[in-house]
């Protein structure tokens, strides 16, 4: 098969497609924003710096990209090519049997009038965090929503909310097995960073404060506590300037990691070291670091935007935020976990046989690989 996958410049979308069968499918991937690479096998075929000019520059067009965005739109095909245009060359130049789009806002709203054309490729569209749950608020969204999701054949998600907030929103395809947005970790290969239960040390938390991110309520709740915390070093990581100087204007004694400073690997190394993990947003999916998190051994903290979090955690071996805006919630659940209240050893046990049924590379290669074979 030829398989067109497109995406943004993403780690998640990075591994998923190193997962897919490259030796018995031709392989191509556009980024949706043009620039920049993946990490991906030679034999991958990735489309990049496709953007080009069609006129100079006009003064005012970034105006009316960030404030006016639905007017954009219509004159942006005049102004440069687009990936809607590109896709279509593509089409026409490689003729994939199947194409394969990540997240909805950047990568999927945009094709919709090209595959409307070619109502006979098979289209699969993969859910990220907040593509349904939190965009179906918002009417112009929902419509486009809406269309995407008429012209989609294959739905695959990482939670099962998901599958039901698409059905509603009028998809009527064929949902897919619940799979990690990036696929899963050879867990024998990792092992070996994963400190004992009674070795751990570090509370970590995700230093997320944007849109959705509200890391910035777990560290009021633990500065709250921090005559509670001699024993433990606080660790905020993939921090944005903000955050950095919240713990540098309230002079906190907690360790603090900018959003550039860690690789995927290097966050796996923290969480192997982690006694606590705190993740908490206003919408997510199956959070990676949630994932990461469970398969490093360390106990989650997580936030629960719809329910999604409840599917993987609920047993024992995490607890979970129901109002990621309540200090005194994220506080109380700290302190269950620090007094004593919480079975670590069994936590880890759990989530242990938790990732090898969910989060196993091997696993989650074999069903990434059958829904191309089934198509």
């Amino acid at each position: 098969m030829r398989i067109l996958f497109i995406s943004m410049n993403s780690i998640h979308a990075q591994r998923w497609i190193a997962n897919v069968d490259n030796n018995h499918h031709e392989l191509y991937w556009l980024h949706s924003s043009s620039k920049g690479k993946l990490d991906l096998p030679q034999n991958v075929t990735q489309i990049t710096d496709w953007q080009k000019r069609k006129i100079k520059y006009i003064s005012g067009e970034y105006f009316f990209r960030k404030k006016l965005p639905w007017i954009y739109d219509k004159i942006e095909p005049f102004l440069q090519v687009t990936i809607a245009q590109q896709l279509e060359i593509l089409i026409q130049k490689i003729q994939p049997d199947v194409i394969h789009s990540f997240e909805m806002q950047s990568c999927s709203y945009p094709l919709v009038e090209v595959l409307n054309k070619h109502k006979n490729i098979p289209w699969i569209y993969s859910c990220w965090g907040s593509d349904l749950f939190y965009f179906q608020n918002f009417k112009s969204h929902k419509l486009k929503i809406h269309q995407v999701l008429q012209r989609v054949n294959f739905l695959q998600t990482d939670c099962n909310r998901d599958i039901a907030i698409a059905k509603s929103l009028g998809f009527n395809g064929t949902s897919l097995e619940v799979i990690p947005g990036g696929g899963g970790f050879k867990l024998d290969a990792i092992s070996y960073k994963k400190l004992p239960v009674n070795q751990r040390r570090i509370i970590l938390v995700k230093g997320y404060e944007n849109k959705f991110g509200r890391a910035l309520n777990v560290i009021k709740a633990l500065s709250e506590l921090k005559e509670s915390l001699s024993d433990y070093e606080v660790v905020v990581f993939s921090s944005p300037p903000k955050v950095i100087d919240y713990l540098k204007n309230n002079d906190l004694p907690f360790s603090v990691l900018s959003i550039e400073s860690l690789s995927h690997q290097e966050v796996l190394d923290l969480m192997g070291k982690s006694l606590l993990y705190i993740g908490n947003s206003i919408s997510d999916g199956i959070p990676n670091t949630l994932i990461e998190a469970i398969t490093m051994g360390a106990f989650p903290i997580q936030s629960n935007p719809g329910g999604a979090t409840q599917e993987v955690i609920g047993a024992g071996n995490g607890l979970l935020i129901e109002n990621p805006e309540s200090v005194l919630e994220i506080k109380t659940l700290i302190l269950k976990a620090l007094t004593g209240e919480i079975n670590f050893d069994k936590a880890f046990i759990f989530n242990n046989e938790l990732a090898k049924i969910k989060f196993d590379y091997n696993l989650n290669r074999t069903k990434i690989n059958k829904i191309y074979t089934d198509i």
